[in-house]
């Protein structure tokens, strides 16, 4: 097909509608994207990314066009930053013409870890996701959300115990808004640092020895976890407001452990409720 012809097919979508209804969010989910990430050291990683892309929609326009959210997503080669993202999210608005929006990519992110004591190298996974979006003003906001697996150790069980304690391996997630140059690994590192133990791929004897102590040292509640990730949160200027818990897989039941801690550093308050975390723990 030539283009005089083309020029001369109807673009449906552009008709008006007169249902006078606007749309908060239209556009594309679940398109499954090679990506790259670059790294806090400058080096950058491939890998693959769920996407999922939308625009608001006025009420007089009958239909957003589709295929221009790929081509947006498909033109664009940088590695993935806050800031290339931001760059993505306006390129999106300006390509399909629109006051506002939401553009989202998750993706496993594999970080190369050395073992504490044998220095072997192993990857290890990480759930990302990095969502923008509008605002009323116009202002983007820039949310970060990690997954990091580690180990916790349970108090209780280390002090009535004659020998040994149970431990579980559990899920840290975060959920940072992030107000400056906020990446996946700072997030990452804040979990793993307040854990019992952080986790490795690929571990030898000693290292097996090195983190059943550590963790035996450093034995925490589902609580106390929350508490401490919060407490670095807090000291991150970066992360103006966030929502962070913690699942931990008993060993010794056949349900987890959970706490929940949700804050909004702009107003100084704790949401929901009357200023507290949501936290459950199962009976002993």
């Amino acid at each position: 097909m030539n283009a005089p012809e083309r020029a001369l097919l109807p673009d449906v979508q552009a008709f008006p509608d007169t249902r006078a209804i606007a749309i908060d969010r239209v556009g594309v989910r679940a398109v499954r994207h090679p990506v790259r990430v670059r790294l806090q050291d400058g080096s950058v990683l491939a890998t693959v990314a769920m996407v999922s892309m939308y625009v608001h929609l006025a009420p007089t326009v009958k239909g957003t066009h589709m295929s221009r959210f790929l081509e947006v997503l498909q033109s664009h080669d940088e590695p993935l930053t806050l800031e290339s993202l931001r760059a993505l999210y306006r390129q999106m608005l300006g390509r399909l013409e629109a006051p506002g929006g939401h553009l989202e990519l998750s993706f496993p992110l594999f970080l190369r870890k050395a073992a504490p004591v044998s220095g072997v190298e192993s990857l290890l996974d990480y759930d990302v996701s990095y969502r923008i979006a509008s605002v009323p003003g116009g202002e983007l906001q820039t949310t970060l959300r990690i997954l990091a697996p580690v180990t916790s150790l349970c108090p209780c069980s280390r002090e009535i115990s004659a020998y040994g304690a149970h431990n579980q391996r559990s899920h840290i997630i975060i959920e940072a808004l992030a107000g400056g140059n906020l990446a996946a690994e700072d997030l990452i590192r804040i979990a793993e640092q307040q854990a019992s133990c952080q986790l490795w791929g690929l571990l030898k004897r000693p290292d097996e020895k090195y983190v059943t102590e550590f963790a035996y040292d450093h034995p925490k509640f589902v609580e106390d976890l929350v508490r401490d990730v919060a407490t670095a949160l807090e000291r991150d200027e970066r992360v103006l407001a966030y929502s962070l818990s913690s699942e931990n897989f008993e060993s010794i039941h056949n349900h987890s452990a959970y706490a929940e801690i949700v804050r909004d550093k702009r107003v100084g308050s704790t949401v929901p409720g009357e200023g507290a975390a949501r936290i459950t723990r199962p009976q002993q």
